[in-house]
C-alpha cells in the first residue's frame, strides 16, 4: 500500500534510533540557532544534522524539500536586502533595485536558520516510520486515541487511493471508458462515488469492530507487541543532546 509518508525504509544507524531520540535531537537542535543566533553555531547545528542525514542515507531525500523553499528563501532575501530598517551599506544595484549588506546579512541569517529547521524535521520525516514515532509516544503517555487518530490521517489518503483504483479497474474490466479527455475522465468519477462512500462506511465500521474486539477502550495500563529498544548509544547522544540544550540557555540568559 502507497503512503503519504516520505519514510524512507532503510536499515541504517540512524533509523535504528529510538524515536525519542531523534525527536528530542530535533527539537533541540531546531532551537539552538535561535538561543544563539550566531550563523557559525547555525552552520555547526546544520553541518551536524545533515552528517545524521547522510549517516541514514537520506541525504538526497532532503533535495526536493529545500527545492520546494527556494522560493520563500528568495523573497526573504529580497524583502530584507531592500527593507531592513538597519539597511545603510549599499551592497550592489540590480534592475534599479539597491540591496544592502546588513538586510542581506540578517537575511542569510534567517535562511540558514530556516534551511537547518528544514534538515532537522527531515530526521523524523524520512527516518522515523511513523508507526513507531506514535507508538513510542503513546508508551510516553500519549492517549491512544490521539495516536490512532494520528495514525489514521495517515492511512486514510492512501486507502482511499488504492480502493478508488481497485473501484476503477472493475468498471473499466465492464467496458466503462475511463481514460481520455478531461471530460470523459469526470464522466467516469461519477459512478465511482456510490461505492467510495459505501466501501468507506464498510471500512469504518470493521476498523471500530476490529478496536472493540482488541480492547481499545480498556482502562488498564496497555502492552505493547515489541518492546523499545535504547541503546547505550542512544543515551549518550540524549545526554549530548540535554548539554547542548543547557549550554545554549545558559549561554543566552548570560546574554
Amino acid at each position: 500500500m502507497k503512503s503519504i509518508s516520505l519514510y524512507v525504509d532503510l536499515d541504517s544507524p540512524l533509523h535504528r534510533l529510538d524515536p525519542l531520540t531523534k525527536i528530542s535531537y530535533t527539537l533541540v537542535f531546531m532551537l539552538i540557532p535561535f538561543l544563539i543566533p550566531l550563523k557559525s553555531i547555525t552552520l555547526i547545528c546544520l553541518g551536524l544534522t545533515l552528517s545524521l542525514l547522510w549517516l541514514g542515507r537520506v541525504i538526497k531525500h532532503i533535495v526536493p524539500i529545500i527545492s520546494f523553499s527556494l522560493f520563500l528563501l528568495f523573497t526573504i532575501f529580497l524583502i530584507q536586502g531592500l527593507f531592513h530598517p538597519a539597511n545603510e551599506k549599499v551592497a550592489f544595484s540590480i534592475l534599479g533595485l539597491t540591496f544592502y549588506q546588513e538586510g542581506l546579512e540578517y537575511a542569510l541569517g534567517l535562511s540558514l536558520r530556516f534551511i537547518n529547521l528544514l534538515c532537522c524535521t527531515s530526521i523524523i520525516i524520512l527516518a522515523t516510520k511513523p508507526s513507531d514515532l506514535i507508538q513510542s509516544l503513546v508508551r510516553r503517555g500519549l492517549s491512544p486515541r490521539f495516536g490512532y487518530v494520528m495514525s489514521s490521517v495517515l492511512q486514510i489518503i492512501p486507502q482511499m487511493s488504492n480502493t478508488t483504483q481497485v473501484i476503477l479497474d472493475a468498471q473499466k474490466s465492464r467496458g466503462m471508458e475511463t481514460e481520455g479527455n478531461l471530460f470523459v475522465r469526470a464522466k467516469a468519477y461519477i459512478p465511482l462515488l456510490a461505492p467510495l462512500v459505501m466501501s468507506s462506511l464498510v471500512s469504518a465500521n470493521d476498523r471500530s469492530l476490529a478496536l472493540e474486539v482488541r480492547a481499545f477502550n480498556a482502562q488498564r495500563k496497555r502492552t505493547f507487541l515489541s518492546e523499545e529498544k535504547v541503546t547505550f548509544t542512544a543515551l549518550i547522544f540524549r545526554f549530548l543532546i540535554f548539554f547542548s540544550f543547557i549550554s545554549s540557555i545558559v549561554w543566552r540568559l548570560k546574554q
